[in-house]
């Protein structure tokens, strides 16, 4: 190969043009409107004989058109909204039965008027959703198995302190047994709150001064704003204004002055 071609050569592979790869990312869709019967129910348990909704004189406002447009419900339009609508309009009430309305598959306009575009649509009325609801139960049953899980092996001082939040200072008079029995009751009654108290680091913290309170250990003001030494009188902390006592007591044992005075109290209650 002559130094002519090479040169050529070396010419041309310096003018090709590099050309990137774009990779387009994936366009987020929307869900899909699954055609299907639909159930409607009135908000708080409402459960008259009969309850009309508004079909006429509503507005929707548009975001991709920019604009309010009007909304009716007819029978023989294919379309809920007014600027759509071919010919003569008649209108339709729309009335829920008991507190219910249900409405089949074929009747599509008025299921998207009530599910997508009617204004009082979360406030007055909503879809009733079997599966969503059944989800929602689940769920609520595996966060149960898992606060009862929870008591069942948790040790006597989280469980008392659990127990106080409801019980009070009552919860210094009761047994193991009955520290337990409650424990797993407000397991029970709400494992949401029951998980967030058994995962609060500050709780046990907040029961040994309630503890150290009772057994004189230390004293709160009666204007509930100071604790100090029961023995000597010194002050150990000044509340905040407007804060509970205790869990500013529990804030301040994290501190370096106070984690002092908390591992004496621990000693002190033993």
């Amino acid at each position: 190969m002559t130094q002519k071609t090479k040169a050529k050569k070396a010419t041309k592979a310096i003018e090709e043009p590099i050309v990137e790869t774009v990779v387009e990312q994936p366009k987020e869709t929307k869900p899909s409107w699954v055609v299907k019967d639909r159930v409607y129910a009135l908000k708080d348990g409402l459960a008259p004989l009969t309850y009309t909704v508004k079909s006429s004189n509503i507005f929707y406002f548009d975001e991709e058109k920019g604009y309010e447009r009007e909304l009716k419900y007819t029978t023989n339009q294919k379309t809920p909204f007014v600027d759509e609508f071919k010919g003569d309009a008649k209108l339709e009430h729309i009335t829920f039965i008991d507190g219910t309305l249900q409405v089949p598959k074929q009747k599509q306009t008025l299921q998207k008027l009530l599910s997508l575009y009617h204004p009082q649509r979360g406030s007055l009325f909503f879809e009733f959703d079997p599966e969503a609801v059944a989800e929602d139960e689940l769920d609520m049953m595996e966060l149960e198995i898992e606060a009862l899980n929870a008591a069942m092996s948790m040790e006597i001082d989280q469980i008392e302190a659990i127990v106080r939040t409801e019980a009070g200072n009552k919860a210094s008079k009761m047994t193991s047994k009955e520290l337990r029995r409650d424990l797993i009751n407000i397991a029970k009654r709400d494992p949401i709150l029951f998980l967030e108290l058994a995962n609060d680091e500050n709780i046990n913290i907040r029961n040994v001064g309630i503890k150290a309170a009772e057994s004189n250990i230390i004293v709160l003001s009666n204007d509930q704003r100071t604790f100090t030494w029961a023995s000597t009188g010194r002050k150990l902390i000044t509340v905040p204004f407007d804060e509970n006592p205790y869990s500013a007591l529990a804030a301040w044992f994290k501190t370096d002055e106070g984690v002092e005075v908390y591992q004496t109290i621990e000693k002190k209650l033993k």
